[in-house]
């Protein structure tokens, strides 16, 4: 799956890159190969990005909650105890 994704995100910047360098006569072939290259990194390869790479990860550790925040300043931080 590393690979694909780096294809994909090599893709898209040659085609953003190429979009770039065309002349100016071909505007519209330009804008759609900008567009394809964008799309390419910003729907296709950065949504399988984190979905690759978040796998077995606790959201809740990435949150600034209360909790964190404490942990952040080296506060203890106090447990409720069941009763």
């Amino acid at each position: 799956m590393k690979h694909l994704i780096l294809l994909i995100v090599i893709a898209s910047f040659v085609s953003i890159i190429y979009g770039f360098t065309l002349p100016e006569g071909e505007t519209l072939l330009a804008d759609k190969f900008i567009g394809a290259g964008t799309v390419g990194l910003f729907l296709v390869a950065m949504p399988l990005f984190l979905f690759t790479y978040s796998k077995g990860k606790k959201m809740k550790d990435y949150m600034l909650t209360d909790e964190n925040i404490r942990k952040m300043r080296g506060e203890d931080i106090e447990k409720p105890e069941n009763q």
